[in-house]
């Protein structure tokens, strides 16, 4: 960053030695708590809105139109200001954050979720609500740029290195913030416990900025200056602000969209783990930053910087098409990528756990590091971080290089520097609003992950012909048309087919997938072989769920509370998986209905051609079941609103690293499920860790443990083996279960035997138990280290 040629745009009114490394200090930590918060909150509104595509999506779109109205007030707020004033006003604006985020738990949670969850009743109301409810911290949040903007840019000359430089080190705070929240601070305190980091973050701001700005003298006044004559070479020929602010939002367009994609395709990559998204988020905005700071570098070399940021715009898309392509084309040729064509190929996630631990002991000098032994901690740091790199590093690297090179083309009066960054910002992101939107609900369910990306590049192909339509000469226009052409004919002849990218993706070819795909997720069926007369196994966004054949854990989960309950007639299962859990649990003929409830839509699509595929009589029994009511959506909100009560709920057996994973393993989701139960109701759970055991224990006051399995209830549990046999032995029970190849009362013999049943009552002290997962502290979802077996 060259700091002397920003310094020149310091106004008298803040100089000093400490002005400027002050102000940009403060914008990095803001940076960094901005994104603390955007982490924690999108998690603590998930238990209000739900954690489905659409309901995400609505929160995200909530978080960024606050983010709009801020930035375009703070841009007229700040140009009619002095600018010693406008520095006070930003260390106003963080306190009012910091404020808020004190504040927020006991909003969100406590009253939004706990006391007023009927608000998210439909989409229209939930939008209303998480707008409402996130306006002021966003509002304030937006303001930030223009008002130091304002404060630092004193000349035209100055005006882009300085906004430069502000927007840089802002969002190089925020890379850091969302890497060190997901990887430090949220594996050791709880959600209120970082907000309260974030907010003294947000106080150390003010405590720089108020002063700053309160005790610096105000500038010297000065006579009223002409209007600005018109410069085509910087504002761009043909082109008035309004248009460039119509571009910048047509960038904010592609690039989010960008994002949504390359987070669906990094997500396969990583089998879905809690890591993903913070990590996607710090590459992606770490980019942006390490680009913006070099353009500051390069936008004095520029004669044309609104055809350069045309063009490097433009790049962005065509970097994301080209090296999709060579990923795919590469990863199963090229023996270096011989270790990631095999992880992609796995069932199970890699083990982010032990790499860390591993980790800690190379950086506390505990043992020297060994690539060729620790093949795990290799693995680890080439997926979650090699790999990121190179797919959305290059991209946004592009993206903030170009930043510097608009400030440039648009920034021609220095009266309204606030003003312009107000406007370009608030267009961008209507237009990153829009991608969101446009590709989260639309898009990935219509074209697909291949298809959008295409769509986005011809878009990109159409920045190029902008940037042809500046040029000089009609000589030169044609010249500069090529490459948009050039662009085109690349989107639409190349890049990977859809069945191709997924296949490889997973380690297969496209003759073994089964896949369908849309906003909520990627579902995915791998064969062992091209006539699918092989074991098939099921994946979701990458992380394997289970197979057909059934049989294991997941058929144990299905058939046990069945034949346990005397009578069970309404039955919940939370996820769909490979139908198994599903098929199992409703094997009693005394059961009238069992709902299940899919957070990812297209499950049952996939599942339903894999039955017309693969010959296999359970599935296809259960497809033709009247009694089977599935339900899109999110299974924890779904018991949450509704006011049915359930003979047997059966939660979801996710992986506990998986992302959204600690919203079904904590103590308050157990709680849920208990008060959802009839008389006699039963709850059971996969048992993955200790931690959730201890959770599941201290939820219910009776608790049956077969070793793998928990089941729970109001009331005492019997365990009568005869009435097991009997259930087993009814016709009903005999007929479904022919010809499956599955050894049910082999199955359960195994289960009683290996685990004879552990009864827990309400005579048993928890109050011990203190290392649970709670929903503010999800520990097993983080990876947090608990207690020995």
């Amino acid at each position: 960053m060259k700091t002397a040629g920003v310094t020149a745009g310091v106004s008298p009114a803040v100089s000093g030695r400490l002005a400027l490394p002050a102000a940009l200090a403060a914008f990095f930590l803001s940076g960094f708590a901005a994104l603390l918060y955007q982490v924690v909150w999108q998690r603590m509104l998930v238990f209000f809105s739900g954690a489905d595509v659409y309901s995400v999506t609505v929160t995200v779109a909530a978080f960024m139109a606050g983010l709009g109205c801020g930035s375009l007030a703070g841009g007229y707020i700040a140009d009619r200001l002095p600018r010693n004033r406008a520095l006070a006003l930003f260390g106003l604006a963080e306190l009012s954050v910091g404020v808020f985020a004190l504040l927020s738990k006991g909003f969100y949670y406590d009253r939004l979720y706990v006391q007023h969850g009927y608000l998210a009743r439909d989409l229209f109301s939930l939008g209303v609500v998480l707008f409402l409810s996130m306006l002021f911290p966003t509002f304030f949040m937006g303001m930030s740029l223009p008002l130091l903007s304002r404060a630092l840019a004193s000349t035209l000359e100055a005006a882009p290195g300085t906004i430069g430089a502000l927007y840089g080190v802002n969002t190089f705070g925020a890379a850091a913030g969302a890497l060190v929240t997901t990887w430090f601070i949220l594996r050791r305190m709880d959600f209120e416990a970082a907000l309260h980091l974030g907010a003294a973050l947000n106080l150390a701001c003010a405590a720089t900025a108020i002063p700053l700005g309160l005790l610096a003298a105000p500038p010297p006044s000065r006579a009223p200056r002409p209007a600005p004559a018109a410069d085509p070479g910087r504002s761009g020929p043909g082109l008035g602000f309004g248009a460039w602010a119509a571009v910048y939002g047509l960038t904010g367009f592609i690039n989010l969209s960008l994002e949504i994609l390359w987070f669906r395709l990094l997500s396969t990559m990583l089998k879905a783990t809690a890591f993903t998204f913070g990590t996607l988020l710090g590459v992606y905005l770490g980019g942006l930053a390490l680009g913006t700071l070099a353009g500051i570098g390069l936008v004095g070399r520029s004669r044309n910087p609104a055809r350069t940021f045309l063009v490097l715009e433009a790049a962005v898309g065509a970097y994301a098409l080209a090296s999709l392509a060579l990923l795919v084309g590469a990863v199963d040729r090229v023996p270096a990528l011989a270790p990631l064509w095999g992880y992609f190929g796995e069932y199970e996630p890699l083990d982010v756990g032990q790499a860390l631990a591993n980790l800690r002991e190379y950086l506390r000098g505990v043992a020297p590091f060994d690539p060729a032994a620790d093949r795990l901690t290799v693995k680890f740091l080439g997926i979650y971080f090699l790999l990121p790199a190179a797919v959305v590093g290059p991209p946004t690297f592009l993206m903030g290089l170009s930043f510097p090179f608009l400030q440039k083309a648009t920034q021609t009066d220095a009266e309204k520097v606030g003003r312009r960054v107000g406007w370009l910002q608030t267009a961008n992101i209507a237009g990153s609003l829009g991608g969101t939107v446009a590709t989260g609900a639309v898009l990935l369910g219509v074209l697909g992950t291949a298809e959008t990306l295409r769509l986005l590049v011809v878009l990109s192909g159409g920045l190029l012909l902008l940037a042809a339509g500046l040029a000089g000469s009609p000589a030169r226009r044609a010249a500069w048309a090529l490459p948009a052409l050039g662009l085109w004919a690349a989107a639409l002849l190349g890049g990977p087919r859809a069945d191709l990218l997924w296949a490889k993706l997973h380690g297969t070819t496209p003759d073994r997938v089964i896949f369908f795909e849309d906003g909520s997720g990627l579902s995915l069926i791998k064969n062992e072989r091209p006539d699918f007369g092989g074991r098939s196994f099921i994946f979701a966004n990458g992380r394997g769920e289970s197979w057909v054949p059934f049989g294991g854990t997941h058929t144990l989960l299905g058939i046990l509370p069945a034949v346990l309950h005397p009578n069970p007639k309404e039955v919940a299962v939370i996820g769909l998986g490979s139908g198994d859990t599903l098929f199992n649990i409703a094997s009693r003929p005394e059961t009238t209905r069992v709902t299940c409830i899919e957070i990812v839509a297209s499950q049952p699509e996939a599942l339903r051609a894999l039955a017309a595929r693969q010959p296999y009589r359970p599935l296809r029994l259960l497809w033709a079941d009247p009694r089977i009511e599935l339900v899109v959506g999110d299974g924890r909100t779904y018991l949450a609103r509704t006011d049915r009560k359930f003979d047997i709920i059966e939660a979801d057996a996710l992986r506990p690293n998986s992302a959204y994973a600690g919203n079904l393993y904590s103590l308050e989701y157990f709680t849920l499920m208990r008060e959802r139960l009839k008389p006699g109701g039963l709850a059971v759970t996969w048992v993955p860790t200790l931690r959730t055991h201890d959770t599941f224990v201290k939820a219910f006051p009776y608790v049956v443990s077969f070793g793998i399995i928990l089941v729970g209830s109001n009331e005492p549990i019997v365990v009568d083996r005869e009435a097991i046999w009997r259930r087993l032995a009814d016709p009903f029970v005999v007929g479904r279960y022919r010809d499956s190849g599955l050894d049910i009362p082999g199955g359960l013999r195994w289960l009683l035997d290996t685990y004879p049943p552990a009864f827990i009552g309400p005579e048993f002290d928890r109050s011990g138990i203190t290392d649970i997962n709670r929903d503010l502290q999800p520990k097993d979802e983080f990876m947090v280290a608990g207690r020995s077996p």
